[in-house]
């Protein structure tokens, strides 16, 4: 059985607003060398809107700094993804399919294909796998300021019990910023 596994920058304060942070190097080379470890990417209508056509398009023009490059390619090879929304008419690139149905059963269906690796981004969605228990590793990158607003993992959302979660690593970066992993206990 595969894995889900939840990506997201944030601020010390929680916003994950990602115009609000920091676009390194060595953030986009974390997210790339993570990117080249899953299998499917899944994604609400917002997030794949701010994903795509940027990322592909990006790929095919090459055009700007090694670090987004790398990334946009490894975006780009990625082998299936999958948008959930009700309102989302048509998705772009290749092999992406949208997904209009009970979001519990799909992610279980992609999930137990064996060894997928799905890498949930996001807020919306992943707040609500959260919910439901089916996030299996959490990768944080947190970065050292304070936005004051904005976006925030699990807004809406009341667990019914406190999740644990086991530290397998973190990684300093330069700016400061540091990028945790974590499964579930």
């Amino acid at each position: 059985m595969g894995k889900i596994i939840y990506a997201i920058n944030i601020s010390l304060d929680g916003c994950c607003d990602h115009t609000k942070m920091i676009a390194n190097e060595e953030v986009h080379e974390y997210h790339t060398n993570l990117i080249r470890e899953v299998d499917v990417l899944a994604f609400g209508r917002m997030t794949y809107q701010l994903m795509v056509p940027f990322w592909p398009d990006f790929a095919k023009n090459k055009n700007g700094p090694k670090s987004m490059i790398d990334f946009a390619l490894a975006f780009d090879a990625v082998s299936q993804m999958v948008v959930f929304s009700r309102s989302l008419e048509k998705a772009e690139g290749k092999n992406t399919r949208i997904i209009r149905t009970e979001l519990k059963e799909e992610l279980l269906k992609l999930k137990e294909e064996q060894g997928k690796t799905i890498l949930v981004g996001g807020v919306d969605i992943p707040s609500q796998l959260i919910e439901l228990g089916l996030i299996d590793e959490y990768r944080f990158v947190v970065q050292p300021i304070l936005v004051g607003e904005g976006r925030r993992i699990l807004g809406g959302v009341s667990l019914q019990n406190r999740l644990e979660l086991e530290l397998l690593e973190s990684k300093i970066f330069s700016t400061g910023s540091v990028a945790h992993r974590y499964i579930k206990r």
